[in-house]
């Protein structure tokens, strides 16, 4: 098993709602008071996303195909990296699109401007979600936790890392980004403080089959205490988040 470190400590905003996408787009949605970090556009745009590092840390390469879950903050980003012979896959899960109806707008307006034309939005239940076979990666930022939360459900946790696993090609990554919990707190904080103990993504995602090829802190801050919700002012976009990536054998 390789195991990576990479970076230094920084946070990224956690919001994957307010992508940056077409003014006409954005102009559809009904006004709202946006917090800080919604105001700081995507992964292309705000350089606390460390773009070019977790780009780096998935491994993406000009044509890979990409399953973004819960897509939003980095499908840009990837629709550049993967170029115009890869596919980027905008997986939203239904309960995510009911409890944010304005997902697919947003998301569907990305997929129709022509600088974006490798990427292609769909939605399925989460417990039955759809996949494309043969993907190099998969990933999910800042919504594993949300997996074991009511409103997801809560999803079928085993089922959705094996039909990942199954999804992906032999050798390809599933790689998570999430806010971190406190050591030894295992799914504790999901619903409360919206954060999950990096262990016990370990312990779920490997029992699938995968072995865990990385970590990186580059998003970590260690001054977060891990006490506080992931909105709380004090700390919102500047939580400590963690990146593991999983690989397929094979």
């Amino acid at each position: 098993m390789r195991i990576c470190k990479i970076g230094a400590a920084a946070a990224a905003c956690f919001a994957v709602l307010a992508v940056s996408a077409p003014a006409s787009v954005l102009a559809q949605q009904p006004a709202a008071k946006p917090a800080a970090e919604d105001t700081q556009a995507d992964a292309l745009t705000n350089p606390a996303f460390k773009r070019a590092e977790v780009l780096a840390f998935i491994g993406v390469q000009p044509g890979w195909r990409v399953a973004d879950i819960i897509a939003g903050r980095f499908t840009r980003a990837f629709s550049q990296a993967v170029g115009p012979n890869g596919k980027v896959y905008a997986v939203e899960p239904a309960e995510m699109v009911a409890r944010h109806p304005d997902i697919m707008t947003i998301m569907n307006g990305i997929a129709a401007q022509p600088s974006y034309g490798n990427v292609a939005v769909s939605t399925s239940p989460i417990n039955a979600l759809v996949i494309p076979p043969g993907v190099d990666a998969v990933f999910i930022r800042q919504d594993y936790h949300d997996l074991h939360d009511k409103f997801m459900g809560p999803a079928d946790i085993a089922a959705f890392n094996r039909s990942v696993f199954a999804a992906l090609k032999p050798g390809g990554v599933l790689v998570v980004l999430d806010h971190a919990a406190a050591a030894g707190s295992g799914l504790r904080d999901t619903e409360t403080l919206h954060r999950i103990d990096p262990a016990a993504v370990k312990t779920e995602v490997t029992a699938a089959g995968f072995v865990l090829d990385g970590e990186s802190d580059v998003l970590a801050n260690p001054a977060d205490d891990h006490t506080k919700k992931v909105f709380d002012p004090s700390i919102r976009g500047h939580t400590d988040q963690f990146l593991l990536r999983f690989k397929k054998p094979g």
